[in-house]
């Protein structure tokens, strides 16, 4: 049965560090931020149309790999519960239970470590520290009721 690890977590939190080590160990990694980095797109938030249009092809490409039985870290913010639901659904179609990792990082580090990004590759796009605010005030963490869950501080 395939592995699915949600990484869940404000931006600037360490979600893509810990992602990479697992995609390191062999699970593949899908990324909003490395999709739309591919494709050109170097100024967050996303427009919605293009966050929908990247969200469908993510979900295509989650299906695949589960089709091919492989290992899938999901590299999102999954800043929502209605969020992980959506996405725990998916998965579950595939008769796999979603793990979630849960970075913890408090906010001024989190907002420094957005201020010192260079917009050098995937993980590193800027964001304005208005907005960064906003979603870490906004930021609903998952609880034990969602599935296993590992909480890294």
């Amino acid at each position: 049965m395939p592995r699915v690890v949600f990484m869940c977590g404000p931006a600037g939190s360490g979600k893509s560090t810990v992602a990479r080590r697992l995609e390191a160990g062999g699970m593949v990694r899908l990324s909003y931020d490395q999709e739309a980095w591919n494709r050109g797109l170097l100024v967050m938030p996303l427009p919605q149309a293009t966050h929908e249009e990247i969200e469908r092809h993510l979900r295509r490409r989650l299906i695949q790999l589960l089709e091919h039985g492989r290992d899938v870290v999901l590299d999102f913010s999954f800043w929502s519960r209605a969020m992980r639901d959506d996405w725990r659904r998916l998965v579950a179609e595939y008769g796999i239970t979603a793990e979630t990792i849960y970075m913890t990082t408090d906010r001024e580090t989190c907002l420094e470590r957005l201020r010192t990004r260079a917009q050098d590759h995937g993980d590193d796009f800027i964001l304005d520290p208005d907005i960064a605010a906003h979603y870490f005030v906004h930021f609903q963490p998952p609880t034990d009721d969602e599935g296993p869950l590992t909480v890294h501080c």
